[in-house]
C-alpha cells in the first residue's frame, strides 16, 4: 500500500470484525438522537438504557462479554442509525495518517485492501469528520506549565 496514492476499502458483507475490537463506541448528540429515533424511544430513554456519559464524552455502555449493546450475531441492530465512529471506520485520523496503523488494521479488517481506490485527500477529509464529531478524543494535549 502506498497511502500517497490512495487507499482501498469496501465493507465486506456479514463482517463485524471492526465491532469486535477492544475499545469504546463514542457518540455525538446527533448519534444519540438518531439511534433513539430508529428504536422508537426518546433520547432520554435511550441514554438511560445504553449510554455512559462524562462531562466531555459519551459512549455506549459495554454489555458483559461484548463491545457494543447493538452487536448481534446477525450484525448491527441499529445499522441504519449507527454512530459516526462506526460509519467512518476505517477512515479515522490515526489510521489514515499512518501507513503502519493502516496495515495493522488490515489484519483485523478484511475490507481494507478491497474495493475502489480512495484518494488520500478524500480519506483525510473523511477522517477529519471524526475530529469534528469527537473533539475531546482528538484535542491536542495540554501544554506543560513552565515554572519561572
Amino acid at each position: 500500500m502506498n497511502p500517497a496514492d490512495g487507499l482501498r476499502f469496501a465493507c465486506q458483507p456479514g463482517c463485524t470484525r471492526c465491532c469486535q475490537q477492544d475499545g469504546f463506541v463514542y457518540l455525538t448528540e446527533d448519534d444519540l438522537r438518531r439511534a433513539a429515533a430508529f428504536l422508537g424511544i426518546s433520547p432520554l430513554q435511550f441514554e438511560r438504557r445504553f449510554v455512559y456519559r462524562t462531562p466531555r464524552r459519551m459512549r455506549f455502555r459495554k454489555p458483559r462479554g461484548r463491545q457494543c449493546p447493538f452487536l448481534l450475531d446477525s450484525g448491527c441492530a441499529i445499522h441504519p442509525a449507527k454512530p459516526t465512529q462506526c460509519r467512518l471506520f476505517p477512515f479515522w485520523p490515526e489510521l489514515v495518517s499512518s501507513r503502519q496503523a493502516w496495515r495493522r488494521t488490515a489484519h483485523l479488517c478484511p475490507g481494507i485492501g478491497q474495493g475502489p481506490l480512495i484518494q488520500i485527500g478524500t480519506a483525510i477529509e473523511t477522517a477529519s469528520e471524526m475530529e469534528h464529531a469527537y473533539p475531546a478524543l482528538y484535542a491536542p494535549p495540554p501544554k506543560p506549565l513552565h515554572n519561572r
